[in-house]
């Protein structure tokens, strides 16, 4: 029976960061982007800066009609932004956060292979983006989608590689083990994995530069120009999700995890800092960097990352042979 109890916690506190972390993600790219681009709106709402902006936003989409176009193919169309969300979800149960005032790791289920679960979650939930655009019946949502499709096998490799050169270097495909292995010295060992895997889970999750797919002055919106209402805001909420688990995984491959002045007590703190932080990078690449054209996003990926990450994967044999 405490078993029961201590699973049904576990799943219960999963379900709660899922639903506010993104929130909290979204709120922080408002205001981020009010700060480095002088917008007005964003502060305006709610009053002191701004601070009911996304409640405001919520309520707008409430409003807002979700309509099906005649020649979608109505299974698939409606069925994407569930696909797009749920495995980002999935993804949580498998992420420590570390030790909570020293009564065990928060973490949902501790998986043997918690690392390829995570990766192959992460890959599921961009399949709902191409899901909406192949089932739209929109000749724009179906360039939109075919992007999506071609970023996700281009950039799919290198992040997989440089995730296995730290589970090399770990020994180990456990999360929570890969994080008890990390040591200080992998943050230069370990760096040019860190910047592949960082940018290449900025294309798969089509966030800028690498928004070819949602490119608004070619496509409209790409695969979701036929969304609105909730079934929008499910892609947006999605989005955010992928940003969580994109920081999460970051931070316990290259930043140690929980690793910190009394981790013992307070790791689930530093976790959250350095997700916040990663998440932070995540909105200022959106404000700092212009869109790359679909011709350069597979160029980098295939020219630049896939080499630079095989590189990677050589340095730490080499480390872990000496």
């Amino acid at each position: 029976m405490s078993e029961l109890l201590d699973t049904l916690l576990r799943c219960l506190l999963v379900l709660v960061a899922f639903l506010t972390l993104p929130l909290l993600v979204g709120q922080m790219e408002h205001k981020t982007m009010a700060h480095m681009q002088s917008r007005v709106g964003p502060m305006a709402a709610g009053g002191f800066h701004g601070w009911a902006q996304l409640v405001a936003d919520g309520i707008k989409f409430v409003q807002k009609e979700s309509i099906t176009p005649v020649a979608a193919d109505r299974r698939v169309f409606e069925l994407a932004p569930v696909v797009a969300l749920v495995p980002y979800l999935v993804a949580m149960l498998a992420i420590p956060l570390g030790p909570f005032f020293g009564q065990g790791n928060l973490i949902g289920q501790d998986l043997d292979l918690g690392l390829f679960f995570v990766l192959a979650a992460m890959s599921v939930g961009v399949l709902g983006t191409l899901m909406g655009g192949l089932g739209s019946g929109n000749k724009y949502s179906y360039i939109g989608g075919m992007r999506v499709a071609a970023q996700l096998m281009s950039y799919e490799l290198p992040m997989v590689l440089t995730a296995a050169s730290v589970a090399m270097a770990a020994g180990t495909l456990s999360l929570v083990g890969i994080a008890d292995a990390w040591e200080p010295w992998w943050l230069l060992v370990q760096l040019p994995g860190l910047v592949v895997f960082f940018v290449a889970g900025l294309a798969e999750l089509q966030r800028p530069p690498f928004d070819a797919p949602l490119a608004d002055a070619e496509l409209v919106m790409g695969p979701l120009t036929e969304y609105g209402g909730m079934r929008f805001a499910m892609f947006l909420l999605a989005e955010y999700a992928g940003i969580v688990v994109l920081a999460a995984l970051t931070t316990v491959l290259f930043l140690g995890g929980w690793a910190g002045p009394w981790s013992d007590q307070l790791g689930w703190v530093w976790s959250l800092l350095k997700i916040a932080l990663v998440s932070f990078l995540v909105i200022w690449a959106r404000v700092a960097y212009p869109r790359l054209r679909e011709d350069q996003v597979n160029a980098l990926a295939w020219k630049v990352l896939v080499p630079v990450a095989l590189a990677q994967l050589l340095i730490t044999t080499l480390v872990v042979i000496a």
